[in-house]
């Protein structure tokens, strides 16, 4: 008899991953569908006028049509109809948020509003928000909101309620025609499971990182909302209907239609939706505390769970139960990794890594005096700072590439450094250091660099699609014990992330950690310099 089945959707930056795994985790399909519009960040679709700078916008039409074609293609490439699927669960960049009407209509679907950029769905990294951010720190911090301390006492630019301001100040019109205002992970479970507005589910996970929302308080007060701006509190009051779930329980059975499309069976049950690093969790297996599970992509996240809540200045956020149930959840992160290695290529006009990694893996550490500060799409820990930029620094007419690629990976190492220094001297120890996601499997170099300035082992976790793997611990877990045989999250983690294969670990080379000990130093002393620049 086969083992119970689940459906992972792991939804990134450029494209939807499916992947189907079974109880014991054995990978049976994984499909990528990449997304029609991709990132949209030069002009809307069909149109030539160019968006602002910082602007980063999707269309959520993209989100079905990739979602439904992954799905069927896992479904043949592991020869399974959808009656083999017990469960449904689903991962999601955040925070990528989106207006609709009341029926879940996104605005720029609307015929009056396509055409007006903020009607779109905001991607993750969209910085548009840069002033609304500032404002909302500033009155927070005046009225001593007690909110802060779980967020490193900063409001991120990435967050829900900046992007709602932003465009409450910068298109009133489509401000006033969204009924709902919602996390996109939150708005494609809507749309499996269908319901009013009133019913929606809202990711506990979601809410708790992005929009200042605890399971004890809720959200920040209608006092501070309606100091920042009366519209903002009228948002908060009237336009972010739903019930507030956690991943792993059911939002509620596949419709019809959406079975139809993704060739699944209705009814199927579907989780509530999690932040796409946060999946990584159970999808590696960690469910213990101390555990630094790093997810590294075009972006990273890194997240900690821990047995004590502590405040600590820079944190982009800490949630009870946030990631896994009984445990606080730390998150914090880096904005540019993927990105920045990406943006390299293009400026040396080359197309791939494996020559220019050999070259710089024979230099030295400190890449013969070039330092790099790797800002490229702001700060996120510990300054969350969007509007920060990036720097090179120390070049001469002898340096090659290979000097700027040291540069920049060493520079990325160092800012994990500074994230790792920041848990453990604010009293969360971290033990144990996993790295999930494609780019620890395509780029090795850069793990060794890791490794050399942490002065610590890391784990590359054998599977590519941690993430997706935890969403489908998720959605296994949403069918509930009867059909998985799983009595908890933590139980479905450690089964199905120890079919994935062993893990590869990358020790520190100790004379490269010593020599990395001064430039650590130096890198501190140049954010420094680049911080107060900025706020000159």
């Amino acid at each position: 008899m086969s083992l119970p089945i689940s459906l992972g959707l792991d939804f990134g930056t450029e494209s939807v991953r499916a992947i189907l795994v079974d109880t014991a985790g054995k990978t049976l399909g994984l499909a990528t569908s990449d997304y029609a519009s991709g990132q949209i960040t030069r002009s809307l679709p069909g149109l030539s006028d160019r968006l602002p700078s910082r602007y980063a916008l999707q269309d959520p039409a993209d989100w079905i049509d990739s979602a439904s074609r992954a799905t069927r293609a896992a479904l043949n490439q592991a020869s399974l109809g959808g009656a083999d699927v017990v469960g449904i669960g689903v991962d999601f960049t955040s925070c990528t948020m989106l207006p609709t009407t009341a029926d879940g209509v996104p605005l720029c679907q609307v015929e009056s509003l396509r055409n007006t950029p903020l009607a779109w769905p905001k991607l993750w990294k969209h910085h548009g928000a840069l002033s609304q951010t500032e404002r909302m720190n500033a009155v927070a911090l005046e009225r001593q909101e007690t909110f802060l301390k779980r967020y490193g006492g900063i409001i991120g630019l990435e967050w829900l309620f900046p992007k709602i301001l932003e465009t409450i100040e910068c298109a009133p019109h489509v401000a006033e025609a969204a009924e709902v205002w919602l996390e996109a992970g939150d708005w494609f479970v809507w749309q499996l499971v269908g319901g009013s507005a009133d019913t929606l589910t809202r990711s506990t996970c979601q809410a708790g990182y992005k929009a200042m929302w605890s399971a004890s308080e809720g959200y920040p007060s209608q006092e501070y909302f309606a100091a920042v701006h009366p519209l903002l509190a009228e948002v908060v009051a009237n336009r972010l209907p739903g019930v507030m779930r956690s991943p792993g329980q059911s939002a509620g059975g596949l419709t019809a239609a959406m079975a139809e499309r993704f060739g699944l069976k209705p009814g199927s049950p579907v989780s509530t939706a999690i932040i796409d690093a946060h999946a990584a969790v159970p999808g590696v297996g960690a469910a213990q505390p101390g555990t630094l599970v790093m997810v590294l992509g075009t972006s990273s996240c890194h997240m900690l769970n821990a047995t004590k809540l502590v405040d600590i200045a820079g944190v982009a956020g800490v949630v009870d139960g946030g990631i896994l149930p009984g445990l606080f959840g730390y998150e914090t992160g880096q904005a540019a990794v993927g990105d920045a290695f990406a943006w390299l290529l293009r400026m040396l006009n080359l197309e791939g890594f494996d020559e220019l990694s050999r070259a710089a893996m024979n230099l030295p550490p400190g890449a013969e005096g070039v330092r790099c500060m790797d800002w490229m799409n702001g700060c996120r820990t510990p300054l969350m700072d969007g509007g920060l930029r990036g720097a090179f620094v120390g070049l001469g007419l002898e340096h090659g590439p290979e000097h700027l690629y040291m540069a920049l990976m060493e520079a990325s190492a160092f800012g994990l450094r500074w994230i790792v220094e920041l848990l453990s001297d604010g009293g969360v120890p971290i033990d144990r250091l996993i790295a999930t996601g494609g780019l620890p499997h395509h780029n090795r170099a850069f793990v060794e660099v890791y490794a050399d300035v942490l002065g610590m082992p890391i784990e590359i976790h054998p599977s590519t699609q941690g993430p997706a793997v935890g969403a489908a611990v998720l959605g296994m877990i949403a069918a509930g014990a009867d059909k998985s045989g799983f009595p908890s999250v933590a139980a479905a983690s450690a089964a199905m992330s120890s079919g994935q294969g062993a893990a590869i670990t990358i020790a520190p080379r100790p004379d490269r950690h010593h020599l990395y000990q001064p430039l650590y130093q130096n890198y501190r002393r140049l954010a420094a310099a680049i911080e107060s620049l900025s706020s000159a």
